[in-house]
């Protein structure tokens, strides 16, 4: 509808320069918006306001004029010049009954565009050490970023998702120890266990399962444990192994699927990281202090200069973040998001930075991040602090395993990322309105409850002949959720520019919180056959589209419960 308002608007202009009433120079943008009050009507424009000093004009006065102009078409039925010159159309009721028509013509499509068409990005998410099993924030990462990817899809980008794994570096050196200290019988109350060891039940089973020679086989590793206690860099190979293993099945019981899984080592093995180095250097960025080797990242924005190389010869965490991105750009995504914890709010500016250090033609503001809030898990009123099994801390599988992946998902995903999240066990496990995935799914469920009894009843029903009687939708409930359903579009398109797929989550609630109150006001299976096939096809038309958005959280969309 905005498209096709967008498109008379434009006729309109287009007949003012024609008749000398416009300067020919003008560069109209044209920018429709919902109102807020539909009593103001349904969309307004602003271009009145935007135009009124190019065209020498009261905006009002040029309001009038392009009012005047508009083309006739059956999908407007009146506009008025509000305020200072905002122009307020109010939709026909044909119109707004044609979204009915379209979800039923377009089902799972509807909602999709080709915005993204031929254009690539990647989406890296969740990312965690294989240091142990992934945590609630991990989940959270998980639900956000897979969720992206899907929006992205839906509108059309060439997506690939990602996830880096960190098995370099002093994390996995603890790892190693921790293992290797189990396997000699330690434990963490022994003075020799590792001062920075891990100290979970998990590191326990690890150790066991070394010992007795088992074998992992997780993506491209295949490992074998040789059971030799004493053999420092077996371990090593074997507890990484083991836990990605590991981490990849908890995200497969979570739905989530990654295109690529990229090991820090590889930026090693294969010399992108001296590579790196040898191009900062090239380009006159870095300098020699302490004995370091220093990039010099206050000259792109960074608030100090930061070191890439310590003076013991190792390389900081931010050298290798740099090489990675580097090799993102190189492998030809336009655009790339990385959700990540708030923790690593501090490497944007210097990954940034680091970028533009190389001179690479890469786009300032490279790549974009989403960086999500911590997430506290609470049950009976009580925070929920540990987990015996990892030690330290809640685990997605805890999560997974007590209130099922449908409601793990959709609350992880339902806030902005920005913003702190309290994942509240009983309510996520209630059959009650309160619980927005139960709320949400209940009114899939209804409808097709609603075929089911229409089944019962001997009727039958079709989309084509159902069409024909859209003018039977009168009802003030039945024009809200015609208004409600016509956004859904935007909302996609919205969520996947903005990486927002929380604004998903929240419009299927509000859809839901619509049909329930027009489905409790008016009855669905009446006798007169017009107006049950207008309800009817606005209650299919719903359900499409409850199931299109579940399906772009990871939600399953039960037919039953």
């Amino acid at each position: 509808m905005k498209e096709e308002l967008t498109r008379l608007i434009q006729q309109a202009l287009d007949s003012l320069v024609a008749q000398g009433q416009l300067p020919d120079d003008i560069a109209p943008q044209v920018q429709i918006e919902r109102t807020r009050d539909t009593s103001h009507g349904d969309l307004a424009c602003n271009i009145a306001l935007t135009l009124a000093k190019p065209a020498r004009k009261n905006p009002r006065e040029l309001a009038t004029l392009i009012c005047a102009a508009l083309p006739a078409s059956t999908l407007v039925a009146r506009t008025e010049i509000a305020g200072p010159g905002f122009i307020n159309f109010s939709l026909s009721e044909r119109s707004s009954q044609a979204v009915v028509r379209n979800i039923l013509e377009q089902g799972d499509s509807f909602g999709s565009c080709d915005e993204g068409r031929g254009r690539k990005v990647q989406v890296e998410f969740v990312s965690a050490n294989p240091t142990g099993p992934l945590h609630v924030g991990h989940g959270r990462g998980a639900a956000v970023g897979d969720s992206l990817c899907r929006l992205l899809a839906a509108t059309g980008w060439d997506v690939s998702s990602e996830f880096y794994y960190n098995d370099a570096g002093a994390q996995i050196d603890n790892l190693a120890l921790s293992v290797q200290a189990r396997c000699k019988g330690l434990g963490p109350e022994d003075p020799a266990w590792p001062e920075d060891g891990y100290r979970g039940d998990y590191i326990v089973e690890l150790a066991r399962a070394y010992l007795r020679g088992d074998k992992v086989d997780a993506q491209d590793q295949h490992v074998l444990g040789s059971g030799d206690p004493d053999n420092l860099e077996g371990i090593r190979k074997f507890a990484v192994a083991y836990l990605r293993r590991e981490q990849d099945l908890d995200l497969q019981a979570f739905a989530v699927h990654f295109d690529l899984y990229f090991l820090e080592s590889s930026l090693y093995r294969d010399g992108e990281v001296e590579a790196t180095v040898q191009r900062l250097v090239a380009q006159g960025h870095t300098y020699e202090k302490d004995g370091a080797l220093w990039l010099r990242t206050t000259d792109f924005g960074d608030d100090k200069d930061r070191v890439m190389r310590k003076s013991d010869g190792g390389y900081t965490y931010f050298l290798p973040d740099v090489a990675y991105h580097l090799n993102k750009w190189r492998r030809g995504f336009e655009r790339v998001i990385n959700e990540q914890g708030a923790d690593h709010h501090g490497t944007v500016t210097r990954v940034r930075a680091g970028l533009q250090a190389l001179e690479q033609d890469i786009p300032e503001g490279w790549p974009d991040y989403v960086l999500h809030q911590m997430v506290t898990v609470m049950r009976d009123g009580q925070e929920v602090k540990l987990s015996k099994r990892a030690g330290s801390y809640i685990t997605l599988r805890n999560l997974i395993d007590e209130v099922g992946r449908d409601a793990t998902r959709y609350f992880l995903a339902a806030r902005a990322p920005s913003s702190q999240l309290t994942f509240d066990i009983d309510l996520a496990l209630s059959q009650s309105n309160d619980n927005p995935v139960y709320y949400i799914q209940y009114a899939h469920a209804r409808v097709c409850s609603i075929m089911r009894k229409l089944a019962q009843q001997g009727w039958e029903w079709r989309a084509e002949t159902a069409v024909q009687h859209l003018d039977q939708l009168v009802q003030e409930q039945e024009k809200a959720l015609l208004r409600r359903l016509d956004h859904y579009p935007e909302v996609v398109a919205s969520a996947a520019i903005n990486s927002e797929p929380h604004t998903v989550a929240t419009y299927l609630r509000e859809l839901a919180g619509d049909f329930h109150t027009w489905y409790n006001a008016h009855k669905t299976l009446v006798e007169d056959q017009p107006l049950r096939d207008a309800r009817l096809a606005l209650s299919v038309a719903v359900r499409q589209v409850i199931y299109n958005g579940l399906a772009l959280l990871g939600v399953s969309a039960p037919e039953a419960m």
